[in-house]
């Protein structure tokens, strides 16, 4: 943009005028992020008002849970076998299994 081009001219004007147009777009930008933001925010307001759920959906253990951790604390079956039968990361097991403990009051 020659407007903004410092290297052409090396004048006082020049340069004040190119600072003055960097500054006014800088405002534009930063005034239209905060605009972005904004409607953003009103957005998800909405949504979560209709009822739209937001982020990833939640990963229920399977109905035998508490007999597949058992029998993991037992050695009786790997991780590798519990994630295959449950359907879920092995940090979802552990956090799936601290939360049952918390239910069950029993914690190791």
């Amino acid at each position: 943009m020659p407007l903004l081009d410092t290297r052409i001219s090396n004048d006082l004007l020049g340069t004040f005028v190119a600072d003055l147009v960097l500054q006014v777009l800088s405002f534009a930008a930063h005034n239209e992020r905060d605009n972005i933001r904004k409607r953003q925010a009103e957005g998800i307001v909405a949504a979560k008002a209709r009822g739209v759920h937001m982020g990833r959906p939640a990963i229920n253990a399977p109905p035998d849970f508490d007999k597949i951790v058992r029998a993991w604390e037992k050695k009786k079956i790997t991780m590798e076998e519990v994630i295959k039968e449950c359907g879920m990361s092995e940090t979802t097991f552990y956090r799936r299994r601290r939360e049952m403990q918390l239910i069950t009051g029993k914690q190791k």
